[in-house]
C-alpha cells in the first residue's frame, strides 16, 4: 500500500523527523489561503501515488499568493503522466502546499527490503534530487549501501559511517537522531520502502525531509489500523478494488490474455510461460485455493470487462480442491457469465481425468490442454487478432447455419 507524500510526512513527523510546514488543499482558493498563512514563497505538489512528479510538471514554486491560486487552478483535475503511470496517468485531486525551503544541498536516503539478503538495507547518496537509478548509472561510486540485521537494528557504528559518507559531521547529533527515527518508523510501520528524495541540508545547517515516500506491506495492514485508514481508494483501479472486496487477488496488466489461476506462485509461473510463448498477460488473478463457482464467476466477470482481452487461460492445480469440482465450477460460472472469447483450460492434480471428462461433455466450447507449455502456446495463438477475427467469422457462420436449420 502506497502513502501520499503528505501522509508519509505525517507519520515521519510523529517520529520526530523534521518536515516542512504545509497543508493539503482540495480547491484553488484553499491554496491561496494556505500560501498566505505559511508565508511566501510556497511549493505546490500534486498528491498522486507515483514518482517523477517534478519532471511531469506536478511540483511548482509560487512566489505570490495569486500565483499559488493560478497554479492550483492549472493543476487540479489535470492528468499527471509519468514513466511510472503509463499513458493513462493519474488525475490530480489534492495538492500539498508547503513553505519553500532554503536549500544548501540535497541528499538521497532510503530504506528498502532487500529480497536477496532478506533484510532491510539503507541506500543513500550525496546526490539527492534525482532518481536513484540515474545516480547508479552515472555516479555508481556515490551509492552507499548498508545492510541491517533486523535482530540488531540500525547500529551506532553504521549511523556514524553514514554521517561521514554523506558529509554530515557538522550535523552529527541531528543526523544520528533522524536516521535512527527513520529506521524506527520503517520497522514499526511495516514498510517495504521509506524514501527521502531529497533530504536537504538547509543554509541554516539543519536537516529537513522535503519529500517522503512510504510503501507499507499489505500483509501487515491487519495490525496497522491507523495506516490502513490512509488508503486512497480514488487512486486504485476499480476492478482491483472489487476483486479485493470479494476475496480475489487481481492486478491489471497491459496484455490481451486473461489469466485465472489458483495460487499466487502458479499465477506467476503461468504469466512467465505465456510470455515465453509470445503472449502478453492481461492480468494477475488468483481465485484462491478452492476455486469455487462464485470466485470463478467473479473472475470471468472482471476479466471480460477489459476490451483488450482476446482469450482467457484457466490454469488450475487440484491440490486443496479436486479437478472435477473445479470443472463443474467452471461450467456453472459460464452459465452465469456469458464469455464470448476463447477459453483455454488446463487442469492438473487430484481427479484430473474426471475433471477433463466433465469439460469434454459440457455444452460449452473449450480449448482443453494437457501440458502447460502447449496451453500457453494455444492461448497466445488464440489471442492473436487475425486468429480472433477468423474465429469470430467461423462462429457467425455456425450461428447462421443453426438459425436456418431451426427455420
Amino acid at each position: 500500500m502506497k502513502l501520499h507524500e503528505y501522509q508519509a510526512k505525517e507519520v515521519l513527523a510523529s517520529y520526530g523527523v523534521p518536515v516542512p510546514e504545509g497543508r493539503v488543499t482540495h480547491f484553488p482558493y484553499d491554496a491561496w489561503m494556505v500560501s498566505m498563512e505559511l508565508g511566501l514563497p510556497v511549493v505546490l505538489k500534486a498528491q498522486v501515488l507515483t514518482g517523477g512528479r517534478g519532471k511531469a510538471g506536478g511540483v511548482k514554486l509560487a512566489k505570490t499568493s495569486d500565483e499559488a491560486r493560478d497554479i492550483a487552478q492549472e493543476l487540479f483535475g489535470k492528468k499527471l503522466v509519468t514513466k511510472q503511470t503509463g499513458s493513462q496517468g493519474f488525475t490530480i485531486r489534492k495538492l500539498l502546499v508547503e513553505k519553500a525551503a532554503d536549500i544548501d544541498r540535497e541528499l538521497y536516503f532510503s530504506i528498502v527490503v532487500d529480497r536477496t539478503t532478506s533484510r532491510p538495507t539503507v541506500i543513500a547518496s550525496k546526490r539527492g534530487g534525482m532518481s536513484i537509478e540515474e545516480v547508479a548509472e552515472k555516479y555508481p561510486e556515490d551509492i552507499i549501501k548498508i545492510p541491517i540485521d533486523p535482530a540488531a537494528g540500525f547500529l551506532p557504528y553504521q549511523i556514524r559511517r553514514l554521517k561521514y559518507d554523506l558529509e554530515l559531521t557538522a550535523q552529527e547529533k541531528e543526523a544520528a537522531k533522524i536516521f535512527a527515527a527513520l529506521y524506527k518508523a520503517f520497522y514499526e510501520k511495516d514498510c517495504t520502502l521509506l524514501e527521502l528524495n531529497p533530504l536537504v541540508v538547509l543554509k541554516s545547517g539543519h536537516l529537513l525531509a522535503v519529500d517522503a515516500k512510504m510503501d507499507i506491506d499489505e500483509n501487515a495492514l491487519y495490525r496497522r489500523k491507523d495506516i490502513s485508514k490512509m488508503r486512497d481508494l480514488t487512486e486504485s483501479d476499480p476492478d482491483e478494488l472489487e476483486a479485493r472486496f470479494t476475496g480475489l487477488n487481481f492486478i491489471k496488466l497491459p496484455g490481451n490474455i486473461g489469466c485465472m489461476v489458483n495460487g499466487a506462485g502458479l499465477a506467476m509461473t503461468t504469466m512467465d510461460v505465456i510470455k515465453l510463448a509470445g503472449g502478453e498477460p492481461a492480468n494477475f488473478l488468483d481465485v484462491g485455493g478452492e476455486a469455487t463457482p462464485e470466485t470463478i464467476s467473479k473472475g470471468f466477470e472482471i476479466i471480460t470487462r477489459d476490451p483488450k482481452v482476446k482469450a482467457i487461460f484457466i490454469n488450475i492445480f487440484g491440490g486443496i480442491v479436486r479437478c472435477d469440482k473445479v470443472a463443474n465450477g467452471i461450467i456453472q460460472a459460464l452459465k452465469t457469465v456469458k464469455v464470448k472469447i476463447p477459453v483455454v483450460i488446463r487442469l492438473t492434480g487430484m481427479n484430473k481425468e474426471e475433471g477433463m471428462e466433465i469439460l469434454k461433455k459440457a455444452p460449452m466450447k473449450f480449448y482443453i490442454a494437457q501440458d502447460l507449455r502447449d496451453a500457453a502456446e494455444m492461448v497466445s495463438e488464440l489471442s492473436n487478432d487475425k486468429h480472433s477475427a477468423t474465429e469470430k467469422k467461423s462462429t457467425e457462420k455456425e450461428n447462421t447455419k443453426a438459425e436456418k436449420k431451426e427455420k
